[in-house]
């Protein structure tokens, strides 16, 4: 029996089909019409239906989130939590991009139906019924199913499945609120109406390991202390022996984090807000490094040394690194507080290598959204953020995946727009799926080092 095409349903007449008239170098009239049928604007999608397949990730999460729903329902769990996510890794954060996106036919094929004869995935006021479902002890839940993803992959980055050393990096970012929402608040130094996650990255891996939504006006350092409390028992469970260190900016700069580490030894580098004494401390550097700037014509000079310090706050005595910077713009004193008995200029560089967790975040607010929440409810945002995190994990994988096959490392936003953003045809025949791809898009190498990459599973149809 010859292979023959599912029959594909009519198309609805668009809206408003567009005519454009133009004085450029166009040889005719340029008609528009939304009218192409079964086409996805992601043909990139089943690379990150792979991704999720290899972590388990939209199932772990399924997993833990207790079914609002009763009597018979359209759309499991899991495909809820893979489609939401899936349109985030998209670039489609809001709840509203699922009305037009539920029939894509890529899409439904990733989440587990057939593209054209399948039914259409879920719609908005599904996802908004999901989000504001989900109570806090399920947030809890989601969030320790997104660690156990870390650990698992974390393990998988060493021959013994064991790290030695794993190094903690803790950082605020703000959320701009909109409208009432609860645990919106004006933070000064923002100078707006936001919230205040906190993120917690591998600092050696990259790898996001859990992301806490707190109100906006809440001090930097705050809940750190509990949530490392809930965090740290389970790195230690999983990795006995395991040398855990931390590193953060000024904004944890507060003595119930530096007693929590000693007591629970932990080393630690967290950035100090200069003050009078400190930069007493410091002067004789500073003059020093302004004398060899003077002497030597130098742009900048740079000179680092440490000290003993205790605040009044404190409960004993501590290292502090400080940095007297001579530039041509000014002086500049930068101050570190630290554990480490290292040199003060190998301290202070290990402290400055923090920002590149400023480049997960950027990755993390632009190409994943993390920073549109936009529920009314503060559990439901939470829940949010964690799946926002979710599609942080897919695109983070398939970059690891490219890097190690040989590409060179993209900026988030840039993997999606090379891999993902591709014009497609989806047929549905008897016995497969075809999706045919724009013959002149030049992302098309990067889909061929993903497919013939070490150790990749066999896709199973079934």
């Amino acid at each position: 029996m010859p292979e023959s095409a599912t029959p594909q349903p009519t198309t609805p007449p668009a809206a408003a089909d567009l005519r454009f008239e133009t004085p450029g170098a166009l040889p005719l009239p340029l008609e528009v019409c939304f009218d192409g049928g079964r086409l996805t604007s992601d043909g990139g999608l089943p690379w990150v239906g792979e991704a999720d397949a290899a972590l388990g990730l939209c199932a772990a999460f399924a997993a833990v989130i207790p079914d609002w729903r009763r009597g018979p329902v359209r759309h499991a769990l899991e495909t809820l939590v893979r489609q939401r996510v899936f349109q985030i890794a998209c670039g489609y954060a809001d709840q509203d991009d699922a009305d037009a996106l539920r029939t894509d036919p890529l899409l439904k094929l990733v989440c587990g139906r057939l593209p054209e004869s399948g039914r259409d995935l879920a719609s908005q006021p599904t996802f908004s019924r999901l989000e504001n479902a989900v109570r806090p002890r399920d947030c809890y839940r989601v969030a320790l199913a997104l660690l156990d993803v870390y650990l698992r992959e974390r393990s998988r980055l060493v021959p013994a499945g064991r790290p030695r050393h794993v190094l903690l990096d803790l950082d605020g970012t703000d959320d701009p609120t909109h409208g009432d929402q609860e645990g919106s608040a004006y933070h000064g130094y923002y100078g707006q109406h936001m919230y205040f996650p906190l993120l917690i990255f591998d600092g050696m891996t990259g790898q996001l390991v859990t992301a806490i939504l707190r109100p906006g006006s809440v001090h930097g350092s705050h809940g750190v202390v509990a949530v490392l409390k809930r965090l740290v028992p389970r790195l230690r469970a999983r990795w006995p022996g395991v040398r855990l260190a931390l590193r953060a900016d000024s904004g944890f700069a507060v003595p119930a984090l530096y007693d929590y580490c000693e007591a629970e030894r932990i080393a630690y580098t967290i950035g100090l807000i200069p003050n009078p004494r400190l930069e007493a401390i410091a002067a004789p550097l500073l003059a020093d490094a302004q004398r060899q700037q003077v002497e030597t014509g130098a742009e900048k000079v740079r000179l680092v040394g440490a000290t003993s310090y205790a605040a009044q706050s404190w409960s004993r005595t501590r290292r502090v690194v400080y940095k007297a910077e001579a530039l041509e713009k000014g002086p500049n004193t930068r101050f570190v507080l630290t554990t480490s008995a290292a040199p003060p200029l190998a301290v202070y560089d290990r402290y400055v290598d923090r920002g590149e967790s400023e480049n997960w975040i950027k990755d993390f607010k632009r190409a994943c959204a993390g920073d549109r929440l936009s529920d009314h409810r503060f559990t439901a945002n939470q829940f949010r953020l964690l799946l926002h995190a979710a599609a942080y994990w897919l695109l983070d994988t398939l970059r690891r995946w490219l890097t190690a096959a040989g590409a060179a490392p993209l900026q988030l936003d840039t993997l999606r727009l090379r891999l993902l953003k591709i014009g497609g045809v989806v047929r549905e025949w008897l016995t497969r799926v075809r999706l045919h791809l724009a013959s002149s898009h030049p992302g098309e190498p990067i889909w061929h080092l993903l497919a013939a990459r070490p150790n990749r599973p066999v896709n199973n149809p079934g």
